[in-house]
């Protein structure tokens, strides 16, 4: 039987090429940010392949967007234009989609009672969805057990919801002990795990689980540069 070739998203190429240049970074100097090769990116933005996952993570944090920001059409934003979607900071801010998120210092901090007493910093981020934005903030994140992904210092764009698909990295409450963890659910059971493995996985089965309640999606990981 013939293998089938991988369906590339359509927009994705075109959204890269403008997000690059909205940031005034060449191709080569793009691939370098991403340890790639200067013909990897232009096979994507020729629309010839496409990068994978943990790129396309990677490119979101660059840009400054969510991964559905690369592969979705925006016309009014992307299509035909060569205005920089988000450009530097000599030039104007976009004017739809550009919101200031509120950044706090810790997870309890930003989902407490008064968390509108605990801002520390305020984030600019390219977010579309009214919806998403009024429901997204930023939290600095401390410890190394989310390493490499996440790292000491580094600000995650957290979206407040109370339920997320098992392998999503989510902001959960233990009690009353906030982590960031990847949230995985088997056959009565939720387990907690750590990229770094240095960490072991947090079990709850049975009742325990009831102790683990999700509070927000990790759409976006703004790095400590």
């Amino acid at each position: 039987m013939a293998s089938r070739s991988k369906i590339i998203h359509p927009h994705i190429g075109k959204n890269i090429r403008e997000y690059r240049k909205g940031l005034h970074l060449t191709q080569k100097e793009l691939a370098e940010r991403l340890f790639k090769s200067e013909s990897a990116v232009r096979m994507w933005e020729l629309g010839k392949s496409e990068p994978d996952n943990d790129t396309l993570f990677h490119l979101a944090t660059i840009f400054c967007v969510s991964v559905d920001d690369l592969l979705d059409a925006y016309p009014s934003e992307v299509s035909g234009s060569h205005t920089p979607l988000f450009p530097s900071n000599l030039s104007p801010l976009p004017q739809r989609g550009m919101r200031i998120i509120p950044v706090y210092e810790t997870v309890s901090a930003g989902f407490g009672a008064h968390a509108e007493d605990h801002v520390i910093d305020y984030l600019p981020c390219f977010i579309l969805s009214e919806s998403e934005a009024e429901d997204s903030i930023g939290i600095k994140v401390k410890g190394d057990s989310m390493y490499p992904k996440i790292e000491d210092g580094d600000t995650i764009r957290v979206v407040k919801q109370n339920s997320v698909e098992s392998g999503q990295l989510a902001v959960v409450l233990v009690d009353d002990e906030g982590f960031v963890k990847r949230v995985v659910y088997g056959h009565g059971f939720v387990e907690l795990q750590s990229i770094n493995p240095l960490y072991p996985p947090m079990r709850f089965e049975g009742s325990e689980a009831e102790r683990v309640r999700v509070i927000g999606l990790v759409r976006q990981i703004i790095k400590n540069v």
